[in-house]
């Protein structure tokens, strides 16, 4: 069992697997690659709620990284945009984007194109997930 606390990680510990090594250092390479992988969600605002970054309404826009709400906004793109942003400033080869069901080009095609312009060293992912309630799940390795 690898540990994960995101789609995105999981992803990131199987893309590494090689059945042809050492089980237990297939484990350690797995698991190296998973806990490497941050991760980053958005989501839409079910109730009023108090949070970390202040008030949130019914509605509002939520991006969460690492499993804390960083940026409450109206717009689910804008969102996304700004923690990638967050993220990527420390660094990131690999961008892992996992579109959910109500994902649309603006997060299908408009967004890998914002990311290749903006950070042309780095590798984007696309998988289609539709996954409800979130409309994307990121992840950068």
């Amino acid at each position: 069992v690898i540990p994960t606390r995101s789609i995105v990680q999981t992803l990131a510990a199987v893309a590494v697997h090689d059945p042809s090594i050492r089980f237990d250092d297939d484990v350690v390479a797995m698991t190296r690659a998973a806990g490497a992988t941050r991760y980053a969600a958005v989501t839409v605002a079910s109730r009023e709620a108090l949070t970390t970054v202040g008030p949130c309404d019914v509605g509002d826009i939520l991006g969460l990284v690492d499993g804390d709400i960083v940026v409450v906004g109206n717009d689910v793109s804008s969102v996304t945009r700004d923690i990638l942003t967050r993220m990527l400033a420390i660094g990131g080869e690999l961008v892992t984007l996992v579109l959910g069901a109500e994902a649309g080009t603006d997060l299908s095609e408009d967004l890998p194109e914002w990311l290749a312009e903006r950070y042309p060293l780095t590798d984007v992912v696309v998988y289609d997930g539709g996954q409800p309630l979130w409309p994307i799940i990121m992840g950068v390795e």
